[in-house]
């Protein structure tokens, strides 16, 4: 079989969950790669309706093993709460796997997130105080603890001490707010160590083992490829990288044993958060869209800015991931509108631009260019061959196959797992 990457494409909630749901069926093994619980998965199939945060969506594919990757940043409580809630629905955890190298969200993560975010006030980036941003910069800064350190309580409690003794200096000195116990801390991380550690193992051998025996493996991201800390619209990013790449370096597997990189976009631009986005509506359409498609945050429930499709953004996505195919999500959600509008260009500074500004300063002065097309104004979601597809809804799909520069795989009608119809083979 082949190793497939997923990621978002756009500023993330492309509908990645759906996909991967779908995907996984076909999957022996189902890594996520990068985030934290700051990402999102919703998932509707016949197990019911779910929003995973750190759990891979393969779960609900039985015959998959779910790695939770070392690129990946876990939150000890969300995670087990998330487990508890899935063996509640029935199903089954016995496959998941936890890297021994993934990064720990701490108590004080979260404590720094939020109160950084006050200090920032109207300049806030937005995040969604989960800790992430700060767990990324801790594991840079050589001062993460990973999951591995939880089986060995002494090295943990050694290790613990030093880190919050230094945190505590930036909580009272910088922030003026009261300090965090270690010793409650490390009782507490411990009973997390008790609950996790059966599924905490060495997962690049289970991978490489993987790969050896020819086995389809699915690679799981999380955000957007906008939302990258290099590519993206820094800094109203994320903290790690969404980029097709980062499969590679979060899971552990080597870049040449990539065969191919799916791409999901929605049919429009939604974005959470603050940052510049060129299409964003602040009119009767964008809240049409917000409204029909219920745009609100699976972690946070913000309503989410919404936009026509941008494929100058697209365009740029397309470069930087080197998709070999796109999954084209949402597209139900246009039934109702009588014309579509797809932006072409930029123009910044009274010049017309075709490329995404690195400069998040240009990028708040574009204006976008539009090119419009007739809607189909008729109920698409029952629809399951491309052929059968009103004459202008094909040829939207096939005017951003041409703008991003890759050929349409999937379109989604529904959020449903069986609304998706296949215009080429993935896998």
């Amino acid at each position: 079989m082949s190793v497939i990457v997923v990621v978002g494409a756009q500023w993330g909630d492309e509908g990645k969950g759906k996909v991967v749901d779908l995907l996984a069926e076909r999957a022996q093994v189902v890594v996520r790669f990068s985030g934290g619980d700051n990402a999102g998965h919703t998932v509707i199939n016949p197990y019911g309706e779910f929003k995973l945060h750190i759990v891979p969506v393969g779960i609900f594919s039985p015959e998959a093993t779910c790695i939770i990757g070392n690129g990946v940043v876990i939150n000890p409580s969300k995670l087990i709460e998330e487990i508890d809630q899935l063996n509640k629905c029935g199903v089954s955890t016995s496959r998941l796997v936890i890297s021994d190298r993934a990064h720990l969200v701490m108590p004080y993560h979260l404590l720094l997130d939020a109160l950084e975010e006050e200090r920032r006030a109207g300049g806030a980036l937005g995040t969604t105080r989960r800790g992430i941003g700060p767990a990324f910069a801790d594991k840079v800064a050589r001062l993460g603890i990973r999951a591995g350190e939880l089986l060995d309580k002494e090295a943990l409690k050694e290790r613990l001490h030093f880190i919050v003794d230094y945190k505590n200096i930036i909580l009272t000195k910088v922030y003026r707010t009261s300090p965090l116990s270690p010793d409650e801390m490390y009782s507490q991380y411990c009973r997390y160590g008790e609950r996790l550690a059966p599924y905490i193992k060495e997962t690049t051998v289970i991978l490489a083992e993987a790969l050896s025996c020819g086995q389809a493996i699915l690679l799981e991201g999380a955000q957007g490829a906008l939302l990258d800390p290099d590519f993206g619209t820094y800094p109203y990013t994320t903290s790690s990288s969404p980029l097709a790449g980062e499969g590679c370096l979060g899971a552990g597997i080597g870049p040449t044993r990539i065969d191919s990189v799916l791409g999901v976009f929605k049919a429009y631009c939604t974005r959470v958060g603050s940052g510049p986005m060129p299409t964003e509506l602040h009119d009767e359409t964008g809240n049409l869209i917000r409204e029909r498609a219920h745009e609100y945050g699976t972690t946070t429930g913000r309503a989410r800015r919404c936009g026509w499709f941008d494929a100058v953004a697209a365009h740029f996505s397309q470069r930087v991931n080197g998709f070999t195919g796109v999954a084209l999500t949402r597209l139900d959600v246009l039934d109702v509108l009588p014309s579509l509008k797809i932006c072409v260009a930029y123009k910044l500074d009274g010049k017309t631009i075709d490329n995404f500004p690195s400069s998040v300063t240009a990028l708040e002065r574009c204006q976008p260019v539009y090119e419009e097309m007739d809607g189909w104004l008729t109920d698409i979601s029952h629809i399951r061959k491309y052929d059968q597809l009103p004459p202008q809804a094909r040829k939207y799909i096939e005017r951003l196959e041409e703008l991003i520069s890759c050929p349409v795989s999937l379109v989604c009608v529904g959020p449903e797992r069986e609304q998706t119809i296949e215009v080429r083979p993935v896998w």
